[in-house]
């Protein structure tokens, strides 16, 4: 979902072979996630503030990715392909048993772009407004180098997700649902549906479009944004705690590594030029779920049964949160 905006610069070309002792130094950084991680599940986890992760980082202007328009037509009979292998979101699942453990809570999954997007040029190209600026009111988003739609990942993940967490009693919004409406929503619409719904946590899903060899994951966080119509200000806090503990876990469920172009190998990245954010005023994260240009990227992320595992990982960090 990534792509160049005023506040996110165009990626940098890569710097050259690192000595041992830079390389030693960098492998810490990643740990210090890991350690959070392990500190999380052994004995954090009841009341832990998900801050234990270093300081939020800001965002990384140095390794943004230009996002890869998909085919002019995806793919349909890719999409069957992949469905056919899919076990479908009870496969696999490993939700917690506590019943009922989030009822009263409400969810809103916002799954990044539409697959009727592409049919509608006109409409998703239109500006709105994001408080620090006007964007276009939604993208068509990537796809994998064999033609598999972001938009068709993220619903697919999205409906998983919903599962996991009606199981627990929480009440589940998504902001559409595939051919319902045909594009969209716009950027500050998605932000506006968890804002009526007075969700009680809001998780945009994605996938990334980088270049081959930039692979990983990274969790998107709000920045400290008041201007136009936009004031993240009293959100700052609880998103960081949600995408923290969503990090955490996502970490531990699927085995993919932290982004290795943004993010500094914490996984976290702080941005200011997105609406789904900018708009929101109850705690709001994007995920961006792995790059969908790189080829061990684009292996898990086409897998039923990975995408289960991500679910649960997203899942299992709201959770978390929910439950303080």
């Amino acid at each position: 979902m990534s792509y160049v905006g005023p506040d996110f610069d165009p990626p940098q070309p890569r710097r050259p072979r690192r000595g041992p002792l830079t390389v030693a130094l960098a492998a810490l950084v990643p740990g210090a996630l890991l350690g959070w991680l392990v500190y999380e599940t052994v004995g954090g986890s009841g009341g832990s503030s998900g801050g234990a992760v270093s300081a939020s980082p800001a965002a990384s202007s140095a390794g943004a990715s230009a996002r890869s328009a998909p085919p002019a037509t995806p793919s349909r009979t890719g999409d069957a392909a992949h469905d056919a292998k899919d076990p479908g979101p009870a496969a696999g699942s490993s939700a917690p048993a506590v019943s009922g453990a989030l009822k009263g809570k409400v969810v809103v999954i916002d799954p990044g772009h539409n697959p009727g997007n592409f049919q509608h040029p006109t409409e998703i190209n239109r500006q709105v407004d994001i408080g620090t600026n006007r964007k276009e009111c939604d993208t068509t988003g990537t796809s994998t180098n064999s033609g598999y739609p972001e938009a068709r990942f993220t619903l697919d993940v999205a409906h998983r997700l919903r599962t996991l967490l009606e199981r627990q009693g929480a009440t589940v919004k998504l902001t559409h649902d595939g051919d319902s409406p045909p594009w969209g929503p716009c950027v500050d619409e998605r932000a506006r549906i968890g804002n009526t719904a007075r969700a009680d946590a809001a998780v945009s899903i994605h996938a990334d479009g980088s270049a081959e060899g930039n692979r990983g994951f990274h969790v998107i966080l709000p920045a400290s944004v008041h201007a136009g119509g936009a004031d993240t200000r009293p959100v700052v806090g609880p998103s960081k705690d949600l995408g923290t503990r969503i990090a955490g876990r996502y970490l531990r469920l699927t085995g993919e590594p932290p982004s290795n172009y943004v993010g500094d190998g914490t996984g976290l990245v702080t941005r200011k030029d997105l609406g789904g954010l900018n708009l929101s005023t109850v705690p709001k994260v994007f995920i961006e779920c792995g790059n969908m240009r790189d080829t061990k990227d684009a292996a898990l992320l086409t897998s039923g049964a990975w995408r289960q595992k991500a679910a649960q990982g997203i899942s299992e960090g709201i959770v978390s949160f929910l439950r303080g």
